[in-house]
């Protein structure tokens, strides 16, 4: 983020967890926030115009001159920011998931069991946590690496992570996407599930005002069931521009009946739109990691 707006700013940390403040957080990497501001009009300004560009400022800028930096500001359509996030050097990844709580139970699997490599488009930690608690080994590898410096790693899997932006100008990860398809088990979230919808032929569009929180209800059409999910996104694939013959749809939002998952009809490949690894949130979803451990064993057999 550039920016925050907040009704109330809580500079006291409240979870046993916390290393830093939210203040120490933003000030660290440089993010202004301004509070005071009533945030429920703001959002309903954002519901019926949609996302719109902004300025923060503290002092030595008129209103008209905030207005024109704001309207000079590029749109988030058409940029790339996921390889400016995007590691710099490949690096190695062994830190699991651990409980919160004494009841709380993580069904750990035995380390080693497999070999991920996980493109970096942005990707967060609890995506590595995740990974290596299904007994993976992680390799993390920067968003332009070529598909066969992947395949020489002898992946079991590969994971295409979440990340910032707008997925279409990422033309050379979705090449190298395309040369991975059928040769190893691939599992995307969020940005990587863009990236392979648009690997599989298919479109992305900009949403009006994006899915942002921790309480989205997404339908699972293989088991009928609702599932409660985290979502940070602008952008989706189009469902109408994939090939039916060959892509099945798995997941639909309930709110706007966007797409929130796929998975290839013959290929070893799945990938959904939202978080199922979020922390905190609801992990009404983390069974996805176990489906990718599933489809790895089936690949290798």
């Amino acid at each position: 983020i550039e920016g925050l707006v907040v009704r109330e700013f809580n500079v006291t940390p409240s979870n046993w967890r916390a290393e830093m403040s939210a203040d120490e957080f933003l000030r660290r990497d440089g993010i202004p926030v301004i509070s005071g501001i009533d945030a429920r009009a703001l959002v309903r300004r954002l519901r019926t115009q949609g996302a719109m560009r902004g300025a923060l400022s503290t002092a030595g800028h008129t209103a008209e001159e905030l207005i024109e930096m704001a309207r000079n500001t590029p749109p988030m359509a058409g940029l790339d920011l996921a390889t400016r996030v995007s590691t710099a050097k490949r690096y190695e990844w062994t830190q699991r998931l651990e409980p919160c709580s004494p009841s709380e139970h993580i069904g750990l699997q035995p380390a080693g069991e497999f070999r991920v490599v996980a493109y970096d488009f942005g990707i967060k930690h609890n995506i590595l946590r995740c990974l290596a608690s299904i007994g993976a080994r992680v390799t993390v590898v920067p968003a332009s690496t070529a598909a066969e410096d992947v395949l020489a790693l002898k992946p079991d899997g590969v994971f295409l992570s979440n990340g910032p932006g707008d997925p279409e100008p990422l033309e050379g990860p979705v090449r190298e996407i395309r040369k991975l398809m059928g040769r190893v088990p691939i599992f995307g979230i969020c940005l990587g599930h863009q990236l392979l919808g648009l690997a599989l032929g298919g479109r992305t569009f900009k949403l009006k005002f994006g899915h942002h929180g921790i309480n989205h209800p997404v339908l699972n059409y293989r088991t009928q069931r609702v599932e409660i999910t985290v979502q940070n996104h602008g952008f989706c694939v189009d469902p109408d521009s994939l090939n039916a013959n060959e892509v099945e749809l798995t997941h639909i939002n309930l709110n706007d009946q966007t797409l929130e998952g796929l998975r290839h009809r013959s290929l070893p490949l799945f990938c959904v739109q939202y978080h199922p690894e979020a922390a905190a949130g609801p992990h009404d979803s983390r069974y996805l990691f176990e489906d990718f451990a599933s489809l790895m064993k089936e690949f290798q057999q």
